[in-house]
């Protein structure tokens, strides 16, 4: 500790919290405009010899340096460049109107920045700063961004979704439209999965509507293991109208991903995968995969997985289910059960059952360790792309939308303002003429609009 004496006076310190490194607050990116072009001292010192009034002695021995590169043929400034070809000095409009010339004019193939600087000066042009200038140009032409490519590098790091117990989060999907029909008519599998034991319900239907999707929450969700907390699924219509009197009704919160984003709902999409893959390889007659569906789902609850290191039964019933193979063949567990008395194996179970919060426990731990581990290779490939409430933005055109230009239709629509944008990723859009969008994007599928 220091004493301070009484009688000292202490002024408060100011601190201030920077959002660049410091030394970039050193930098003034306003130059004052003298309305004079950029090579003003060079061509009067050697048209006449002179400096500027207010030159130093090392800026005086700069200006010479640079002089060396430049000659005055006529009343007009050249600079003369490393394999002897002169190269005509121009100011800031003239310089505007080359670049716009070259880059998108007649013959302007909209090339890159560096290559633009490039082949304006193998056509004989130069200023000091037409490097940095031709990468802003390019930054800024309409046509470039709009028919930009795809980012496909995220801007966010992964936001993980965890349930804190069992039967407290689902997520709920539809694989479908499903060619061929099963031989009962059936084209659309619902499926909802458990986010903490990765339990999966599943069911078949010829024709699925928002009462169908409230029906099978009914039964074969609340019915069946409670009423949930959370309920997360994507902006289908099949999610709306019943299904907000359902989760109303039984106050559930209804979690609805952002258009194009199944990334949200993960869970569930990797069980479509799953029972998708599954079901490929026991039908039959590739009609018959209605009737194959229960198998499926049985051999996904009794298999081990790598998110939770448990079979999803084991983490619902607290031990293994008990396979046609193991009565068939006779396995150790079937042999040892038909031995003891019923007392004692129903005193197993019960143990089991005492148990099973212990393992449901582990499991959660398993998962969280897990998840760690795919966010930090996750981050890997982040490319931070910022975004502020107010910037103008271009949003990704994706799904089935019929444009007259066909092949040439571009890949960004906009430019738009963000009016929200949340932690988590999630932005709400305006455009130019101030009509709002009802629907959030994910920042994933914007990018920045420069003017």
């Amino acid at each position: 500790m220091i004493d301070i004496p009484v009688d000292a006076t202490v002024r408060p310190l100011l601190i201030e919290s920077r959002s660049v490194p410091a030394y970039c607050c050193l930098i003034d990116d306003a130059e004052p405009d003298d309305g004079l072009p950029w090579y003003h001292d060079i061509y009067h010192f050697l048209r006449l010899g002179v400096y500027p009034e207010a030159a130093t002695a090392k800026d005086k021995r700069v200006l010479r340096q640079l002089a060396t590169r430049f000659v005055i043929c006529g009343e007009t400034l050249y600079r003369r460049s490393p394999d002897g070809m002169l190269l005509l000095c121009l100011d800031r409009a003239s310089a505007d109107r080359v670049m716009r010339e070259v880059h998108a004019g007649v013959c302007g193939p909209h090339m890159g920045g560096h290559m633009l600087a490039r082949k304006i000066m193998r056509t004989g042009y130069f200023w000091l700063t037409m490097e940095t200038d031709c990468c802003q140009f390019v930054q800024r032409c309409p046509e470039c961004q709009i028919h930009g490519d795809l980012i496909h590098v995220p801007p966010s790091e992964l936001h993980a979704l965890t349930s804190p117990w069992p039967f407290s989060v689902w997520g709920i999907d539809i694989i479908g439209k499903i060619s061929p029909k099963s031989s009962s008519g059936h084209e659309f599998i619902l499926v909802a999965i458990d986010y903490f034991t990765k339990w999966v319900e599943a069911a078949s239907y010829a024709r699925l509507t928002s009462s169908g999707v409230a029906s099978f929450i009914r039964s074969h969700i609340i019915c069946r293991y409670g009423v949930p907390h959370e309920l997360i699924s994507d902006r289908g219509v099949h999610f709306r109208a019943e299904v907000d009197t359902l989760v109303q009704r039984y106050s559930i919160r209804h979690h609805r991903s952002s258009a194009y984003r199944p990334q949200t709902n993960g869970a569930v999409e990797a069980a479509n995968k799953n029972i998708k893959r599954i079901l490929r390889r026991m039908v039959e007659t590739s009609r018959d995969w209605s009737e194959k569906l229960p198998f499926a789902l049985w051999a996904y609850r009794t298999s081990f997985r790598t998110s939770t290191g448990a079979t999803p039964y084991s983490l619902v019933y607290g031990m293994e289910a008990m396979l046609p193979v193991e009565i068939e063949m006779g396995s150790l567990r079937v042999a040892l059960e038909q031995q003891i008395p019923e007392a004692d194996w129903a005193q197993a179970r019960f143990d089991q059952l005492n148990l099973l919060d212990e393992r449901r426990l582990r499991a959660a731990d398993h998962v969280r360790a897990y998840q760690r581990k795919m966010a930090r290779a996750f981050k890997k490939r982040v490319k931070p792309r910022p975004l502020h409430v107010g910037d103008l933005v271009l949003k990704v055109i994706r799904g089935l939308i019929r444009d007259p230009r066909g092949k040439f239709r571009p890949n960004w629509s906009g430019p738009y303002f963000i009016r929200e944008l949340t932690p988590e990723g999630a932005a709400w859009l305006m455009d130019l003429d101030g009509n709002r969008f009802s629907e959030p994007t994910n920042v994933d599928q914007l990018k920045r609009y420069y003017v």
